[in-house]
């Protein structure tokens, strides 16, 4: 194919910044897409610090997207920088901010799909609230890197590429938000971050990606195994926390959380959702105050399911009003809980939305 001269435009309009990147074929009628690009931070917009070589926030977007253009064809991007934050420090408020940007955004005919970059220590959680929270048919695509911009074999970039090319492939459209890292796309509501340093850390450990991006090819094998509930409350609760299960967990923790006001409570439990009996008076007067109790596994694959009738078991749990949340993992659990009680604190509604 023969291309004339790439051409880059740059200006701001309010808070976006807009890079065309595109090229006009000789001879055929590409379609040109645009994509908006959402910094939000992470290691993606970090260096090293010069004394202590310690990664540090850096405003690096302009970079980033400079190295990026000759691997663009076609496509004119956008870019809005929503944070500076390393991801530890983004909270529920800011995903519900990022939400609504990203609703906002989505609904201008002329975007055609968004990528947001972000930490990957929360990377899971921010996807799967904004899987929950949007409907719409138009890519939004999440990625980051786990080597800074100083580090040799930096992946942001490759990262950033793919994620634009998903983006802009008209197969992803209506498959969810998708996280992309290494060239693979998963699944918001399936994907999970295994490993603390490896490049190939997201997985979806249950049933694997659902594509690959092979140079310039955007491949998918499967669509998703979960359904797309959307939960889209005008407020969130976010005073929902996790208590991890453990051989002789007694009730102490349980019995703190309520006395602080919790609205919520995700057990990451053993095995298949069982809990030590020691558990059992501080779960029993948690529903009883009315604080919705979810169970969930520490186990990384597989179901909660009442299989066990003992004293703790699933059976008995359930039968003291836990709502089991099927293979969702408890930070999870938690970001789905946070949003349904912005729509009802009633038994009967929350657990429902986990049906």
């Amino acid at each position: 194919m023969n291309y004339r001269k790439l051409t880059i435009i740059k200006h701001t309009f309010l808070d976006t910044q807009i890079y065309g990147l595109w090229y006009n074929e000789i001879g055929d009628n590409m379609q040109k897409k645009t994509i908006l690009i959402i910094f939000t931070g992470g290691t993606i917009s970090m260096a090293k610090h010069k004394e202590t070589s310690k990664a540090i926030i850096s405003d690096n977007q302009s970079e980033l997207l400079n190295n990026i253009a000759s691997e663009l064809k076609n496509i004119e991007l956008l870019s809005h920088q929503f944070s500076l934050k390393p991801s530890p420090s983004i909270t529920p408020n800011d995903m519900f901010d990022l939400a609504l940007l990203v609703k906002s955004y989505i609904n201008d005919p002329k975007i055609d799909g968004i990528v947001i970059t972000h930490g990957t220590d929360t990377l899971e959680e921010t996807a799967y609230f904004l899987d929950l929270y949007l409907e719409t048919k138009k890519p939004v695509v999440i990625t980051g890197s786990m080597r800074n911009y100083s580090e040799l074999g930096f992946d942001g970039l490759s990262n950033l590429v793919s994620s634009i090319l998903v983006a802009a492939n008209n197969e992803s459209k209506d498959m969810g938000v998708l996280v992309v890292m290494n060239d693979e796309i998963n699944a918001a509501a399936e994907v999970t971050k295994t490993h603390t340093l490896a490049l190939d850390t997201f997985k979806s450990l249950e049933f694997g990606p659902i594509g690959i991006v092979e140079q310039d090819n955007v491949l998918y094998y499967r669509q998703t195994h979960y359904p797309h509930r959307h939960i889209s409350p005008d407020r969130i609760v976010t005073e929902v926390e996790i208590v991890k299960v453990y051989s002789g967990a007694s009730s102490e923790i349980l019995n703190l959380l309520i006395d602080h006001g919790v609205k919520g409570i995700v057990l990451e439990a053993l095995g298949r959702g069982n809990v030590p009996p020691l558990m059992v008076p501080g779960i029993k007067r948690a529903i009883d105050a009315n604080i919705p109790v979810l169970i969930t596994s520490r186990c990384p694959k597989g179901r909660v399911l009442d299989s066990y009738g003992y004293e703790g078991g699933g059976h008995h749990l359930r039968q003291l009003g836990v709502i089991f949340t099927e293979n969702l993992s408890s930070q999870k659990a938690r970001i789905r809980l946070i949003l349904t009680l912005g729509i009802s604190n009633e038994y009967k509604r929350i657990k429902d939305f986990f049906s």
